[in-house]
């Protein structure tokens, strides 16, 4: 097992997860609705308020634009934001770090289903999130819960889920990947269980990589290579080695995706991969890029900037993504909301140093 070269290194990284996840997510948030907010005219917003190149969070709306963004825009704008939005890519990092620090890393899909119940109400869970969850108050067990009336079982939510498991298995990404798998069948299936552990595996690989494509090309190892993920992810990689352009990459993958929707697990793993690739280890330009992509913006924000974080730790995160996040976090999970993101990191250390 590879870890980190010291201690006080692997807490920089994981506290970087924890920032760059909430900071990702806090920047894509105002324009989360795929549909509404393509990449055309998410670069357009920026443009009118002199913002492009994006270096901070989204400048206030200008005009008719207000009435589109979703409505927690007004505390995830640059000067409006104190602490972090609530949100459900937060929550359920959160919520696994429970999970593991109840039930340790043996836990079940079962017990994941009851910390649901438990810890997460039910209208703040989504799509096939909300299915599964509906399915588990009516009784169902796994993997009934992810197939019963769930026409979401491929979109992004497992995904979203899998950062905890990444920022516990620094450098060991298929065990990352494993663990993922065991939470994401709870409610998904096929692309969406794969899309959990490329994810988990992504963040694993982070901690040691010598440079994200390094960490990229071994995500791609924990999921089958012949699943549309994992051939998306691959195509995204050629195009960058053929020195095309962050646009025309987009454009070509949004061509081969199309009809997917806009919070299915693939075009949005391509997103996230084109972000990651061309951002190239810069957390700025990493959770920009990914969030212009359009797409789902704060959940693929918030997994660029858990990779990027993870990958220069919180110490190479400029200041103006961390400040305003005042080290709190609103959550819905119960018992956390108003947590300090610090306390997070240090209890997900301890994790990760069991694991060692």
């Amino acid at each position: 097992m590879t870890l980190v070269d010291t201690e006080a290194a692997l807490a920089d990284r994981i506290l970087g997860g924890w920032l760059g996840r909430i900071a990702g997510n806090m920047l894509g948030k105002p324009v989360e609705q795929g549909e509404v907010w393509t990449r055309d005219r998410i670069d357009r917003y920026l443009r009118q308020a002199a913002a492009l190149p994006l270096t901070d969070y989204l400048p206030e709306p200008t005009g008719d634009d207000a009435t589109a963004l979703r409505p927690e825009w007004r505390q995830c704008v640059r000067g409006r934001i104190h602490g972090s939005c609530r949100d459900d890519d937060v929550d359920y990092a959160i919520l696994g770090l429970d999970l593991l620090e109840t039930h340790g890393f043996g836990f079940t899909t079962e017990q994941v289903g009851d910390l649901w119940l438990l810890r997460l109400p039910y209208l703040q869970t989504f799509t096939a999130e909300r299915a599964a969850y509906r399915n588990l108050a009516d009784g169902l067990k796994p993997p009934l819960t992810a197939t019963y009336d769930n026409p979401y079982q491929e979109w992004i939510g497992a995904l979203i889920r899998a950062d905890i498991y990444g920022w516990t298995c620094p450098g060991v990404p298929r065990r990352a990947a494993s663990l993922a798998r065991r939470d994401a069948v709870l409610s998904h299936t096929g692309n969406g269980v794969y899309g959990a552990m490329w994810a988990a595996a992504l963040i694993a690989a982070a901690f040691t990589a010598p440079t994200v494509r390094h960490a990229v090309d071994e995500a791609l190892t924990v999921i089958p290579a012949s699943s549309r993920l994992a051939r998306t992810v691959r195509r995204v990689v050629s195009l960058h080695d053929t020195r095309m352009s962050w646009e025309d990459t987009l454009t070509t993958i949004a061509e081969e995706t199309v009809g997917m929707g806009w919070i299915h697990a693939v075009p949005n793993a391509a997103v996230l991969t084109a972000g990651l690739l061309y951002g190239d280890g810069d957390f700025t330009r990493t959770i920009t890029l990914t969030v212009r992509g359009g797409l789902d913006t704060d959940s693929n924000g918030a997994t660029a900037g858990s990779v990027a974080g993870v990958f220069g730790g919180a110490s190479a995160i400029p200041d103006h993504w961390k400040a305003p996040l005042e080290d709190t976090v609103r959550s819905a999970v119960f018992g956390f909301d108003g947590v300090r993101i610090s306390e997070l990191a240090e209890r997900t250390l301890r994790l990760a140093e069991l694991e060692a």
